[in-house]
């Protein structure tokens, strides 16, 4: 069991290999565990980014989520206009239940897609540029947007890669603002 002590060095937690055991062994058996990972390859430390698959798990994730409360709230006002006079209170909360729910479910895939899509393209551009900052965050915008409207032509696929990377551009130009200004 590793058990964390305030010691002079805050780097490191003592490890007793033999303590759940009741043998008499001195404390000198104590091995000084760093805190932070180890790495294998100094490049690997060097990096502050996620994995791949980290990427893609946050970026469906989050789209699915985001786009399931986007679409849920959206199904809830569809749902109260859709009252009609004379409805029982049941009838009206299945209809709001029943908006909400299918636009919910309808959202969040289309969210979660591009955010699938988004990972993708950004891990495979930050492979073959072999660098990360916010360029490769733009290029991969442009990508998504134009590889989840490929289907219905080429103008809309331009014109979707067009917003993609402009929304891109400003999450990226956002996010250089609030680390300047709010200090995050």
């Amino acid at each position: 069991m590793a058990t964390n002590h305030t010691s002079d060095d805050e780097s490191t937690r003592l490890y007793h290999p033999y303590q759940n055991y009741e043998l008499p062994i001195n404390s000198q058996y104590l091995y000084k565990l760093p805190t932070s990972p180890e790495y294998l390859f100094t490049e690997e430390s060097l990096k502050k980014r996620r994995s791949w698959g980290e990427n893609l798990t946050f970026y469906t994730g989050t789209g699915y989520l985001a786009g399931s409360l986007a679409g849920a709230a959206s199904g809830i006002v569809s749902g109260v206009k859709s009252f009609e006079y004379g409805d029982t209170a049941k009838l009206k909360v299945n209809r709001v239940l029943n908006s909400s729910g299918y636009k919910g479910r309808l959202f969040g895939c289309r969210v979660g897609v591009v955010g699938l899509i988004y990972a993708g393209v950004e891990s495979g551009v930050v492979e073959f540029m072999d660098r990360d900052d916010g360029w490769s965050s733009v290029v991969a915008g442009l990508g998504t947007g134009a590889v989840f409207r490929a289907a219905r032509g080429v103008r809309s696929a331009a014109v979707a890669g067009a917003l993609g990377g402009m929304v891109a551009g400003g999450v990226v130009a956002g996010k250089q603002v609030l680390r300047r200004y709010a200090h995050i």
